[in-house]
């Protein structure tokens, strides 16, 4: 199977062609081929497939298998992919995941994407269809206890898939390999969670680490940086204007309040083609 890989901001996937490569289990694939030691490396599988509905659709795989509904950094290097190799040669893409179809502006240097905004729609808040398991109308700033007896404020957000915003004074020395996967199981999240921890630097500025649901900590979250601009924004931390810092880079959000929406801005980049077994 050809097959190439791609990051944005350090959230590297494995990227095939579904206009000429057919996969008939992506799920064990993205098991197999995501594994860092005995197989390609990456964060997860994606695969670029026709659309009835638009440009093209993005199918996204978790490291560890599980279906991802969306991928903020993934559905950028989709555009960049689908762009520079002359599948859709148009500067305002329109691309269909499991969040319904997302529209991609596209910025081109010397014939190649070099950075792609992104509407990323409206945030969820309602905790039933985020989904969390709360009965107030909103999940902002709430007393969380796990099991190993820590308590955390948080702030839920859907965009597109879970997410648990968590502000924390040094975001540094969190031990993220420790915590996240007992707030990403957490009771409260029936389809589990991405947890993002984040700090705050300035009323525009917004230091993150993410904890991706199935995959584990990543160097960046295209759908955990907008859900982190989001609570920053409705916890009274933040502008709606916000540049947030990874460790893989950073992404430029802001939430617009005549229309709700989600804009988020960040680079997307080739790193190599192959092929493999499978």
């Amino acid at each position: 199977m050809k097959f190439t890989k791609m990051h944005g901001t350090g959230n590297d996937y494995i990227y095939v062609n579904g206009f000429e490569e057919k996969l008939e289990n992506p799920s064990e694939a993205a098991v197999k081929l995501s594994d860092r030691r005995f197989g390609i490396g990456s964060d997860g599988l994606i695969l670029i497939l026709p659309s009835d509905v638009a440009d093209c659709r993005m199918e996204m795989f978790n490291a560890d298998g599980s279906i991802g509904k969306m991928c903020g950094n993934g559905i950028r290097c989709v555009a960049k992919y689908v762009y520079d190799r002359g599948l859709v040669k148009k500067d305002v893409l329109r691309v269909e995941t499991r969040s319904g179809v997302k529209t991609l502006q596209l910025r081109v240097e010397d014939g190649k994407v070099a950075s792609v905004r992104v509407n990323m729609g409206q945030p969820e808040l309602d905790p039933e269809k985020i989904p969390v398991l709360f009965s107030k109308d909103r999940m902002v700033d709430e007393e969380v206890y796990t099991p190993s007896g820590n308590v955390w404020r948080v702030t839920c957000v859907s965009m597109g898939n879970p997410h648990a915003v968590i502000f924390v004074d040094d975001v540094e020395g969190v031990n993220l390999p420790a915590i996240g996967p007992e707030m990403e199981k957490h009771a409260m999240f029936p389809e589990r969670a991405n947890i993002e921890f984040a700090q705050v630097t300035g009323p525009h500025e917004v230091q993150m680490r993410v904890w991706e649901r199935g995959s584990g900590e990543t160097l960046a979250c295209g759908t955990g940086a907008c859900a982190c601009a989001v609570a920053s924004v409705l916890t009274g931390k933040t502008d709606r204007d916000v540049t947030v810092h990874l460790r893989g880079g950073d992404l430029h959000v802001f939430w617009d309040p005549d229309t709700d929406d989600v804009y988020m801005e960040g680079p997307a980049a080739f790193v190599f083609d192959g092929t493999v077994e499978i």
